[in-house]
């Protein structure tokens, strides 16, 4: 069957290759679970894994199947799979257990292995091929409701493990009652958490580089955010006129983003790091005033990384809020659709140059029903 993949170290060598079909016997205990892919989304790590950034080979193999944000249906199920049934709509989970203790009790995005194993990324393929197998712990049903948006359930996954660890880190409060959060960054991870946001009840505040009207400043505004451009003032500016601040979200990929958002944070506040970023710049900062402000205020600044199951989960659940409250919003997000597995090269020149996209898809198959 075909597959696009990528030879690991090597930069844009992205390719269409035949691999095996997969088999409900490469899962033990009757578990596994055969589907057939119809979307596949690609992202920022997609376009550094074709840039050789990073990324590693399965043992055996000197090639890469990318792609980790899947959508497919179930074609068969094993004899003891009593979750699922030909023609459900899934989703997988993207990182496998490792051999630490948070592995070991399905917390494998909290693993405190060195040596990490996800589908697309990193020493396991991925999702970007006609069929893939997996263990029915790691597959998350679908609704037929939004099946048309699913695709989007991985990086919706990322925002509620964010939001999940907020809320478990603010339990030292006792009492933790936020209303006002700032999302940074309006691409997809901002924008679902801006959505995410709003379900929960917050005013918030995203904050953007481009200056409004633009599509992504309507969708924020669609859903009742405020759209802030940092190109015409400070985020200090914009935490001084509608924080203080109890929650900041930051996912620009952008590094002193993170310092500005420090200082933008209200007393007891939380900040949540999601994205990553690589590379070796060096700013400077108001040192002693973050600290002082910090330690006095009793802020609080986690990352977070990966998802686990429950997070997924709880993305299918607010996907079906977010079509009930607001119809279609999440269907806007799906920009760029490049059609088969065929077209390759239009995936990751649509992924590297298409500077208006929000989500570029790979539509690997059509749905059958």
């Amino acid at each position: 069957m075909k597959a696009i993949a990528v030879y690991p170290g090597k930069p844009q060598s992205a390719h269409l290759t035949d691999i095996p079909k997969p088999s409900l016997e490469n899962i033990p205990n009757g578990r596994g679970v055969l589907v057939k892919v119809l979307r596949v989304g690609v992202d920022g790590t997609d376009k550094e894994i074709y840039a050789a950034e990073y990324g590693a080979a399965p043992k055996g193999d000197d090639f890469l199947v990318t792609g980790h944000e899947n959508f497919g249906q179930v074609e068969a199920v094993g004899a003891d799979v009593t979750e699922f049934k030909p023609g459900d709509y899934v989703i997988a989970t993207v990182r496998r257990p490792g051999t630490s203790i948070y592995d070991r009790i399905g917390l494998s995005d909290m693993t405190l292995d060195t040596v990490y194993y996800e589908r697309g990324i990193n020493l396991l393929h991925g999702f970007l091929t006609e069929y893939y197998v997996d263990h029915a712990d790691f597959i998350v049903k679908i609704p037929e409701g939004i099946k048309d948006i699913a695709v989007l359930l991985e990086p919706f996954s990322i925002v509620q493990k964010g939001l999940a660890q907020a809320d478990e880190v603010q339990r030292r409060l006792c009492v933790w009652q936020p209303k006002r959060a700032a999302v940074m960054g309006a691409r997809s991870i901002g924008l679902l958490a801006t959505l995410a946001l709003r379900l929960r009840g917050f005013d918030v505040t995203t904050f953007a580089r481009t200056p409004k009207p633009n599509p992504h400043s309507e969708l924020v505004e669609a859903i009742g955010g405020r759209y802030f451009s940092t190109q015409n003032e400070s985020i200090l500016k914009g935490a001084q006129d509608f924080g203080p601040f109890d929650l900041i979200f930051e996912a620009t990929g952008y590094s002193p983003i993170v310092f500005e958002s420090m200082q933008a944070l209200g007393k007891n506040g939380i900040l949540v790091l999601t994205s990553i970023t690589g590379g070796n710049q060096t700013i400077e900062i108001p040192a002693d005033e973050i600290n002082e402000q910090f330690v006095l205020g009793n802020k609080v600044m986690v990352g977070s990384v990966n998802a686990n199951r429950q997070h997924f989960e709880q993305g299918v659940r607010d996907m079906a809020q977010a079509e009930t409250e607001y119809p279609n919003w999440l269907n806007q997000l799906l920009t760029h659709k490049i059609v088969g597995l065929n077209n390759y090269e239009s995936l990751y020149e649509t992924l590297n140059k298409a500077n208006d996209a929000i989500k570029v898809y790979c539509e690997v198959a059509e749905n059958t029903n």
